[in-house]
């Protein structure tokens, strides 16, 4: 099932209306199922990946799921049409995610029932999760809020829930059995913005395995929800009720695109990068601790150039320049970086607390290859400062009204996208049966994503997840020894 394009440029077929343009690119888009997305570009494979149990025999997983029931809010709810940003636009992705639980004082018997009540509970103040995805009479998404609810399905599974192993390592094939999808859909019009699993396990521990539209929130959004669901379950009033206007990042009128945006430009691909990629590709995860972390931000500003960075800029430049150092791309092959960056404090006035959308905006940096990879790591972290610096007000606006005009997607030729889930708090859920064992996303990263996640009891320890044609993953390997 085809994505919506990542790299179509302004109008992909000049003549069509915008909304039989986007009609196309939702009816190519039913790869969407397998998860080849835009910001969390996690990828599913079909391979069978048995999982090893504690006595080093294999063990396939096997899901019993039962027959999908619908979640309505527990209130009657506002009725019509929902608005969604053009940042929300851009991301109508579908992001999976597992919560893994199991409490030493009591056991999973009351998970479902808990957890379901709590979602119809929390529904009222979220409600277009319980509304269908449709097409507006300008060709952009937005909900119908219709209010028939959440699907919601109850699976056993034939192990305990450490035999799942180590979820920091996304395994698609294991953990995809955890999240349910829906059958037969043939794009994200026929996915409901939200899709919950309970899996109880014969240890009395569950997951819960979510499956949501990007365009309904970002990783922010999409942490506030779970943690209003599980204070919910628990009884209690929400910490951070959600502010639904997402009309106060309209574009403006008329739209003012004031930057290049160099994040939807195409690159000429010089290197073959194409054919660098039917190699085998493999997958890895690197784990940085406080003190590979430091030693980084030590290196980057020993040269005098920089005065100081943060954690995420170091490790973003030192793993831009890793990536492009094993590729062995061609030295004037120019190279994009791609990053998210939180603007809920940057629009002004700020976008109020508790924002029930997408108010992440995409960021960039561009490089020759050979210019990248020859000057010092502080050159690579001042060009990652600079992106982060450029994304103001202004900035933000213009890329909102540049989509207004243009439709355009980012393009991901030549480009690395780091998508971070580090600074993500979903490791505090609690539904009442304790905060998760562990928690993170489905599937490995598409081969322009690498994936930082916050790892270890302090959250201090980042793993960056990639994957790569298998020899540039052995010169990568070796770079990360530091």
């Amino acid at each position: 099932m085809p994505t919506l394009p990542t790299n179509c440029p302004h109008n992909p077929i000049p003549f069509l209306s915008p909304t039989l343009d986007l009609l196309i690119a939702l009816d190519l888009s039913r790869v969407l199922i397998q998860l080849k997305t835009l910001i969390n570009c996690f990828y599913l494979t079909e391979e069978l990946h048995p999982m090893e149990n504690g006595s080093g025999k294999k063990l396939e997983l096997s899901v019993e799921q039962g027959k999908p029931t619908l979640v309505p809010p527990a209130e009657v709810t506002e009725k019509g049409l929902y608005f969604l940003s053009n940042l929300d636009q851009n991301i109508a992705v579908i992001i999976r995610t597992i919560y893994c639980f199991k409490s030493e004082l009591k056991g999973n018997e009351r998970a479902v029932e808990v957890i379901k009540a709590a979602l119809s509970k929390v529904l009222v103040h979220y409600y277009p999760l319980a509304g269908r995805l449709t097409i507006s009479a300008e060709g952009k998404l937005i909900v119908d809020c219709t209010g028939e609810g959440a699907v919601f399905v109850e699976a056993e599974a034939n192990c305990t829930i450490e035999e799942i192993g180590d979820n920091t390592k996304p395994d698609p094939v294991t953990l995809g059995k955890l999240v349910y999808d829906i059958p037969g859909a043939k794009n994200i019009l026929e996915i409901p913005p939200l899709v919950a699993q309970v899996t109880k396990f014969k240890c009395g521990g569950f997951v819960l395995g979510l499956c949501m539209n990007h365009c309904m929130f970002d990783g922010l959004g999409a942490m506030e929800f779970v943690n209003s669901w599980s204070e919910t379950a628990r009884g209690l009033p929400l910490n951070l009720p959600p502010f639904l206007d997402r009309t106060i990042l309209k574009a403006r009128n008329p739209p003012n695109s004031e930057f290049l945006h160099h994040e939807f430009a195409e690159i000429e691909d010089i290197s073959n990068i194409s054919d660098l990629y039917k190699e085998e590709m493999l997958y890895r995860s690197f784990c940085f601790d406080p003190e590979k972390l430091e030693k980084l931000k030590t290196t980057a500003t020993k040269d005098g150039l920089l005065e100081k960075c943060t954690t995420f800029e170091a490790l973003s430049a030192f793993v831009w320049r890793a990536r492009t150092r094993a590729l062995n791309l061609n030295p004037g092959q120019l190279t994009k970086l791609l990053f998210a960056v939180d603007g809920r404090t940057r629009f002004d006035p700020p976008i109020p607390k508790g924002y029930f959308g997408n108010g992440i905006v995409l960021t960039n940096s561009l490089s020759p290859a050979g210019e990248l990879v020859e000057n010092p790591l502080s050159s690579a972290v001042k060009k990652v400062q600079e992106a982060v610096k450029m994304v103001t007000d202004s900035y933000m606006r213009s890329a909102i009204d540049y989509f207004e005009v243009t439709r355009a997607r980012p393009s991901l030729t030549a480009t690395l996208l780091i998508t971070t889930w580090s600074r993500l708090s979903f490791h505090t859920t609690d539904f009442g049966w304790g905060e998760p064992l562990l928690s993170g996303p489905v599937a490995l990263p598409e081969k322009e994503v690498i994936l930082f996640l916050s790892h270890g009891k302090e959250r201090k320890t980042i793993n960056v997840l990639l994957g790569l044609p298998a020899p540039a993953m052995e010169v990568f390997q070796e770079l990360m020894e530091i």
